[in-house]
């Protein structure tokens, strides 16, 4: 799963990108897709955020509406990285993880969205390169057996989510 962090705030422009907490929108939004989750049961054995604030926050959100406790690793090189290098970092997770949480930032994790989503999926793939907003969500299935052989080829596009499409 892929859940990019919700809007942040830009009420100190002096304020370093990685220190941005969310706007108040944000939180809406991602208590939003916090319920989305709630709803169709997704519990992730393993959350991985970006260290940056505005992750952060965004994963406070919605953990209680995940109905578990996740093991959540914070790690610094998720802040801006590349679909390269997010990709690199799930295949690294360990085989006996069933379900992993991404949460970071554009434009790596729409550019991961779109390869991830087969090209025989046209119009999901379309959808996904439009626009790719703060706190939308990407679910995949993989065929792959272990996580160290995830690549595009052997992904399915569940669901993509974005707050737009959700009711209050």
């Amino acid at each position: 799963m892929l859940l990019r962090h919700a809007k942040s705030s830009w009420e100190d422009p002096l304020l370093d990108d990685f220190d941005r907490p969310l706007a108040k929108r944000g939180r809406k939004a991602a208590k939003r897709v916090g319920a989305w989750l709630r709803q169709h049961e997704v519990r992730p054995d393993l959350v991985l955020c970006s260290e940056s604030v505005r992750t952060r926050e965004t994963l406070e959100l919605i953990l209680p509406s995940l109905g578990c406790e996740p093991a959540i690793t914070y790690e610094r090189r998720l802040y801006l990285a590349d679909a390269d290098g997010l990709l690199a970092r799930i295949q690294q997770v360990a085989d006996d993880v069933r379900s992993v949480l991404l949460i970071g930032h554009n434009p790596g994790m729409q550019e991961l969205a779109v390869s991830l989503t087969p090209a025989t999926a046209r119009n999901a793939r379309r959808r996904l390169a439009e626009k790719f907003p703060t706190t939308a969500l990407a679910r995949f299935r993989s065929g792959a057996a272990r996580w160290s052989d995830l690549t595009p080829d052997v992904t399915k596009l569940v669901s993509y989510v974005r707050p737009a499409d959700l009711d209050d």
